[in-house]
């Protein structure tokens, strides 16, 4: 069984001040994305489905489709705000994106196998993509409420140049998840590692805190659980503009009413990201150590 990789690539990049997607970071004009997909490859994947917004379409085909189409199976689907379930009525003056939860809906009737789920601002390392690609290799059916995730110490994923959110996780003594929220406005300040509750105030957190860095292995069941939750969520938020259909949002109530288990798998071990445009400098100096090691060729496609 070879699983699908869903790059979630239809941010808009407010914090960063572009399209973080389609920035190049290697020395043969790499993106993150080149990189992921690399991994994916080299881990057994099968299939790339990026979601994408319509107005970077062109610009997208230019930067993957054409590079990648004889390396692995591609396809891509949009997400926009109007694109909702049958029914659902959603709010005229909504100009915000609904959220990683409303982007994976997108993909419906694309997945007919398990699939991981990725940030396309976010590298995660080859081992990581091994870790879900060995844990559905043997998939049946009957797996069929079977979810997994990479799980990550928290300390190794902040940015030196502003907030970030993360879902902060829970495990068993069995490493399967038993609860994951999402908390924003997570910082390192003098004292410590804090994030933002309800209330505004201010909570220490421990560096190595578990936490999910969107990835995610699902299988195609979870596209009814998603469409479910988004119409109780556009029932619960219709007059919150600002609010967001969240994954593990979705995954947390799934967990507490017994319909899936999810398992936390190793491969965490390496993760850097472009939140911020400052970052970007880390990031091309992080891949050029990881080429002089011999990890990734010069030029990736060449």
């Amino acid at each position: 069984m070879k699983p699908t990789l869903l790059i979630l690539a239809a941010g808009i990049g407010s914090r960063y001040g572009g399209l973080k997607q389609l920035d190049p970071i290697g020395p043969s004009g790499e993106t993150i994305i080149d990189y992921s997909i690399y991994d994916a490859i080299r881990a057994g994947f099968g299939k790339v489905i990026f979601i994408i917004k319509e107005n970077i379409e062109q610009e997208f085909k230019e930067t993957f489709i054409r590079k990648l189409q004889d390396k692995i199976e591609i396809d891509y689907v949009f997400q926009e705000i109007w694109m909702v379930p049958e029914g659902i009525q959603i709010p005229d003056n909504r100009d915000k994106p609904w959220g990683t939860g409303h982007a994976v809906m997108m993909a419906e009737g694309k997945i007919n196998e398990p699939f991981a789920v990725i940030n396309a601002d976010d590298f995660y390392g080859e081992e990581a993509y091994r870790s879900i690609a060995s844990y559905y290799q043997n998939w049946t059916p009957e797996r069929e409420p079977d979810f997994c995730m990479v799980g990550y110490q928290l300390a190794n994923t902040l940015s030196e140049f502003g907030a970030v959110s993360r879902g902060i996780c829970q495990p068993d003594t069995h490493a399967n998840l038993v609860n994951v929220v999402e908390r924003s406005f997570i910082t390192r300040q003098k004292q410590g590692i804090v994030f933002k509750n309800e209330t505004g105030d201010l909570v220490p957190i421990k560096d190595e805190t578990l936490v999910s860095m969107n990835f995610w292995g699902f299988t195609p069941s979870f596209f009814e659980y998603l469409k479910k939750g988004f119409a109780q969520f556009i029932k619960d938020n219709n007059q919150n503009l600002k609010s967001e259909f969240f994954i593990p949002t979705v995954v947390n109530e799934l967990i507490h009413e017994k319909k899936m288990t999810v398992k936390i798998l190793t491969g965490g071990h390496q993760w850097f990201g472009m939140t911020y445009k400052q970052d970007r400098e880390m990031v091309v100096k992080k891949i050029r150590s990881l080429i002089n090691q011999g990890i990734y060729p010069e030029n990736l496609w060449a």
